[in-house]
């Protein structure tokens, strides 16, 4: 498995490949635009370049862009129509600098449940598929639960995939997430259940990255609270649960975590990850 994180492109995303280097990325994440704003700015064409040069020189295995905050493919019309032309100019940027796929979150049913939205999250999910670039893989990211969030459980996010049988979408794990949604995969025997269970309503095929985060409160709280790797409840011990499951082994992992400065990501987390990753190889 290759291991990284989500690094700033602050100053151009050609900033992310030296970013990466700097704390050992073999993998990365980036933000194509500002995830907390509707407006899109193109990318230039010297950056796209640059970029795509820098992460070849570095042997970056693969990249990913993460979706904007905003995306709720469960809200009302208009929220959904911005959500459906948002991801599709993700997706269109993907495209340009190589990416493997937008990671996203589907947002929230507002209370009205799951069913009630489930036929415009999968009609706004196909067109989104319909006007992207065809090697662009549309990546959902299972939620911790908070709220009416969709897609906490497997079942769900089941549901959503065979609604739009399309085989570009895909499933990004978050650890954190899916730990405070209440699947254990800190422990042996939950994570054999848990990834059973994703088998079965998802398809382990389906799985394409994870994002590697302690939690910050404990389990099955349903709260999104990232953790530095080995400081939170899932805890070293937990990360060599999961990196040892046959299911993750070629599975790229993504820090998310706040860092030792509160600045992100960091090598030290990253080091931690390729500790675990090194021991479970001498195993």
């Amino acid at each position: 498995m290759d291991l990284g994180a989500h690094v700033s492109t602050a100053g151009g995303i050609s900033k992310a490949v030296e970013r990466a280097q700097e704390i050992g990325a073999e993998t990365i994440q980036i933000f194509a635009s500002s995830p907390r704003a509707w407006a899109f700015k193109a990318l230039a064409e010297n950056q796209v370049l640059a970029f795509r040069e820098g992460v070849e020189e570095a042997g970056i295995k693969s990249t990913f862009i993460h979706g904007l905050y905003l995306v709720n493919i469960g809200g009302t019309p208009e929220l959904v129509e911005k959500s459906v032309i948002a991801l599709g100019q993700t997706m269109h940027a993907a495209g340009q600098i190589g990416a493997e796929g937008v990671i996203f979150h589907s947002g929230s049913h507002k209370g009205v449940g799951f069913d009630a939205v489930l036929d415009q999250a999968a009609d706004a999910l196909t067109r989104v598929l319909a006007g992207s670039p065809p090697d662009v893989q549309l990546i959902i990211e299972n939620c911790a639960g908070m709220g009416a969030q969709i897609g906490a459980s497997f079942a769900e996010l089941g549901r959503l995939m065979k609604a739009i049988d399309n085989p570009r979408l895909k499933i990004c794990l978050d650890t954190e997430h899916a730990f405070a949604a209440g699947y254990n995969i800190a422990d042996p025997d939950g994570i054999e259940g848990a990834m059973a269970e994703f088998d079965k309503e998802i398809g382990l095929d389906r799985l394409v990255v994870v994002h590697a985060n302690d939690a910050k409160v404990e389990f099955a709280s349903g709260v999104d609270r990232h953790e530095n790797i080995g400081e939170g409840h899932i805890g070293i011990a937990g990360f060599e649960t999961i990196m040892a499951h046959s299911a993750f082994q070629r599975v790229p992992f993504l820090l998310e975590v706040p860092g030792e400065d509160k600045k992100g990501p960091d090598k030290a987390n990253l080091d931690r990850l390729k500790e675990i990753r090194r021991r479970l190889a001498n195993a």
